[in-house]
């Protein structure tokens, strides 16, 4: 059996003021077209679903469509579950409808899936947090423990108070349990989630720049170790880089988002995971490079020339730009700059001599000249870069009004 794992669409996320929505339909063609081209039995996308509690309508139909693409009309279950940016509510209320198109869309910790049968598959048992799935195609079952990102609120609701001590050890007991009582060998055993999951004693792995934070101290942090023998493979959705914690025998990963959301994730290729499984057998992986998308670029310049020059040669593309210079950049410098790039997303000047000290200007002599006053009180302001000759024509000229 084929599954295709996929996370973290941020369907509708934005990158400050610019949309991301035509990369997103693209990307999001080309991971149904993978799933064609692959034959795959079933799809799990492990939550952050959307951007946002409230997305737009544009990014719900997207979201929906690519769903109801990827079930090949219910001939191919899909198994999505919410993540800490997904609304649980929103994610289940479309349900009953999904259901008749094979999606099976999860959004609270411990839910019981009702069963339900179609012309090619059935959900055959169900519990809280796990589902077993028959296909007609296939003499063995597959089995899938599933828990959606659970925030504050909810964790103390279904594990306790004392969630901090309690999150590993009561995800541990509730894990074991479901696949003690339900996952033997003679069925597929898979589990999807939407955790800040890390092997223990490994180095932290860090969330990416602009995404909602899980982990707060260590009191989210699960460690992989709390996974039952029993699951062949882990899919994990949260974090945006292509990763598996776990074992070669038994794949604990992070699938990747599908772009670059963010400038800390400049220069990664993203991916879509394919798992050859069957029952009582290690699985295989292969992760397969996504193409689509804007590629992402944090770059450092020392003049203009040289910045136009590179941005002329990257058009489309997505930029974080820090130019160096001695003063500050004149109006025209900025508007040379936008007008060469339509992608540039931060402009961030930055001042060559980082030997400036503001304990240096902590006395000022009064007796100076007001614009040498003006242009030390800039660079105080302004981490020892120097006013260019803009600048100070306008300040003179709103001095002289003034006197």
């Amino acid at each position: 059996m084929k599954v295709l794992h996929t996370a973290d669409w941020h369907l509708g996320k934005r990158l400050d003021r610019f949309s991301r929505l035509e990369e997103q339909v693209l990307v999001m063609n080309e991971i149904v077209d993978i799933a064609d081209r692959e034959n795959v039995d079933l799809v799990l996308v492990a939550g952050d679903l959307f951007d946002n509690f409230n997305p737009s309508v544009e990014a719900t139909e997207l979201f929906y469509k690519t769903l109801k693409r990827l079930s090949l009309n219910g001939k191919r279950p899909v198994i999505a579950i919410s993540g800490n940016h997904d609304s649980p509510s929103l994610i289940d209320a479309p349900d009953p409808l999904a259901r008749e198109c094979g999606i099976i869309l999860i959004g609270h910790p411990k839910a019981r899936v009702h069963p339900f049968e179609l012309k090619h598959f059935k959900i055959s048992k169900s519990a809280e947090g796990f589902i077993e799935l028959e296909f007609k195609n296939q003499d063995f079952p597959v089995r899938i423990l599933h828990t959606p990102y659970a925030n504050e609120i909810r964790l103390k609701e279904y594990f306790g108070e004392n969630k901090e001590e309690e999150l590993n050890r009561v995800l541990a007991e509730n894990w074991r349990k479901t696949a003690d009582e339900f996952c033997d060998q003679n069925g597929i055993n898979l589990l999807i989630t939407h955790l800040y999951m890390n092997k223990k004693g490994a180095p932290i792995l860090e969330e990416p720049e602009g995404e909602k934070p899980i982990k707060i101290g260590n009191a989210d942090l699960v460690f992989s170790d709390i996974i039952p023998h029993q699951i062949q493979y882990t899919a994990l959705g949260h974090l945006h880089g292509f990763q598996n914690i776990g074992t070669e025998e038994k794949p604990v990963v992070y699938s990747s988002s599908p772009l670059c959301y963010s400038f800390s994730e400049a220069g990664q290729t993203k991916y879509i995971s394919i798992i050859e499984a069957e029952p009582n057998k290690n699985v295989s992986f292969e992760k397969i490079a996504l193409q689509n998308g804007k590629k992402l670029f944090r770059k450092t310049f020392d003049s203009i020339e040289n910045t136009i020059g590179w941005l002329n040669e990257n058009p489309n593309t997505l930029v974080e730009l820090t130019l160096e210079s001695e003063t500050f950049l004149k109006a025209e410098e900025r508007k040379l700059i936008y007008r060469s790039h339509n992608g540039i997303i931060h402009l961030i000047p930055k001042v060559k001599n980082q030997d400036f000290n503001e304990n240096q200007l902590s006395e000022i002599n009064l007796n100076q000249d007001i614009q040498t006053l003006f242009n030390d009180y800039f660079k105080s302001k302004n981490g020892g870069q120097e006013a260019n000759e803009e600048l100070l024509n306008l300040f003179n000229e709103i001095a002289s009004n003034n006197s």
